[in-house]
């Protein structure tokens, strides 16, 4: 199931893989509350394309990388942990996908560090600045709304009440009823990867975070019909990057787009990573 780990620093992430390790690297981040296994389809693709797909249980998900204290889970932690992959890879240039936190941990590595990307491939989520802009109430969007659940996810104990049948409930509630959850549920349910995956909310906040301007090619693919991300911080995001950028709306899409709709998902990324193969 994990062919690879991977060491960055004194932490250990298991990896799924797939296609030649001399392709280019594209490094795919999931969201929360998932793992690696969301990323099946586009590993599968990016693989027979002839590109080294790698896609990692990150920070809090891998047992062996795992750490207690809500401080661990900072996002200079997990772009550090982008990174470090990349480096321990032997890539000084790779393309990167994130989807949901995944998304935001790859905003934050584009923003900061974009001599390391060739481009940038966003699911769902918008630009932090983007996405504080419309959890502002001044700003009159129903982004706010949306978000009311993060502050009960940032409430201690919370992973108490998350378990595998609250887990089985949320995805089939939210729009992956008649999908493979079940590897999700079982990274989630290891002991201390829930708690761990909600120290992300814990550690970011969201009203006050923000980052530069994006200067790599950029894909951002959102869908009508997420509960979670509105249309007004999709649509400002193009006001934060200076760069190549391509805005496509899925109609009536869920959040969960790599595992509802990976056709549409595969097409695009694999167009945009071509187009910018060759990104110097």
């Amino acid at each position: 199931m994990y062919p690879l780990s991977i060491q960055v620093g004194p932490h250990i992430f298991r990896c799924r893989e797939a296609g030649p390790h001399d392709g280019s690297l594209v490094l795919l981040l999931h969201g929360f509350p998932q793992s690696s296994a969301e990323w099946k389809a586009q590993l599968e693709a990016l693989g027979q394309a002839g590109h080294h797909a790698v896609a990692p249980d990150q920070r809090g998900y891998s047992p062996r990388a795992r750490p207690d204290g809500i401080e661990a889970y900072r996002i200079t932690e997990l772009v550090a942990d982008v990174l470090g992959m990349a480096d321990a890879l032997g890539a000084e240039r790779f393309h990167l996908v994130g989807h949901d936190w995944g998304a935001i941990v790859a905003w934050h590595v584009a923003a900061h560090h974009p001599d390391r990307l060739r481009s940038l491939t966003i699911v769902s989520v918008p630009h932090p600045n983007a996405f504080a802009r419309a959890l502002d109430p001044a700003n009159g969007t129903d982004q706010p709304e949306r978000s009311t659940y993060i502050a009960g996810f940032k409430q201690p104990g919370a992973e108490n009440a998350m378990g595998e049948d609250f887990l089985r409930m949320a995805f089939g509630a939210s729009g992956l009823a008649g999908h493979d959850v079940e590897d999700h549920v079982r990274v989630l349910t290891e002991p201390g990867a829930m708690r761990a995956g909600l120290d992300w909310y814990r550690a970011y906040d969201f009203l006050k975070q923000s980052a530069p301007n994006v200067v790599v090619p950029t894909l951002f693919i959102w869908s009508t019909a997420d509960p979670a991300l509105g249309r007004d911080g999709a649509e400002w995001t193009k006001e934060y990057v200076d760069a190549p950028y391509r805005f496509v709306v899925i109609e009536n899409g869920p959040h969960w787009l790599p595992e509802t709709h990976p056709n549409e998902v595969n097409a695009l990324l694999l167009e945009h990573v071509a187009d910018n193969e060759r990104r110097r």
